[in-house]
């Protein structure tokens, strides 16, 4: 696995021994980052279900501000972790061991302005984190990988790639309340614990 865009194009990233883990391919990312284009620059970035950090490093690799990793699984955080000191980015980043699901039903309206979430294909979690983006915009846009064929709540933008499917939501103008600035290294996103 590799960045594909960006400052650090070509850079290999570590990925963990774990077959639990099913990073996001590289035509999903690419299109993925394609459809988030214009949100990139500047950006504050959540990328829940993080694994690798795959997702919130090719943000950053594209212009993204900051980027918020939020993941439990032990060797997915070795790589993640690994990953974020191959490209010298700490001071631009955050990591949390949480689960996912209270992670983003505790944020407010406007914490970040993108985030990603890649939850376990055939469970009901990209709901429950759509829901609570319906329920408080917690970014400006919200990108969900998820298996093609599953229906989600809400009126997202579909985007399929063979058995993979992405969903962009996008909050309406006056639905979010302005962020805050980018994350200091250990202050919490608002409507979060501190790190």
């Amino acid at each position: 696995m590799r960045i594909v865009g960006g400052r650090w194009a070509g850079r290999a990233l570590t990925s963990p021994a774990d077959r639990h883990v099913r990073p996001t391919s590289e035509v999903v990312r690419v299109a993925l980052l394609e459809l988030v284009r214009a949100e990139l620059t500047g950006a504050r970035v959540l990328d829940l279900f993080a694994g690798t950090g795959a997702l919130g490093l090719e943000a950053l690799s594209r212009g993204a501000a900051s980027a918020d990793f939020v993941e439990t699984r032990p060797a997915s955080l070795h790589a993640l972790k690994a990953n974020i000191a191959l490209l010298h980015v700490r001071e631009r980043t955050r990591v949390f061991k949480r689960d996912a699901i209270p992670f983003a039903a505790a944020l407010t309206a406007g914490a970040y302005d993108l985030a990603f979430a890649d939850p376990p294909y055939g469970s009901r979690m990209a709901d429950r984190v759509i829901e609570s983006w319906l329920a408080a915009p917690y970014a400006r846009v919200l990108a969900v990988e998820h298996e093609a064929g599953q229906p989600l709540p809400g009126a997202g933008r579909l985007h399929a790639f063979g058995d993979t499917a992405l969903t962009i939501y996008r909050a309406a103008p006056g639905d979010e309340a302005p962020g805050p600035p980018p994350p200091a290294a250990r202050r919490g996103p608002r409507g979060a614990p501190p790190a």
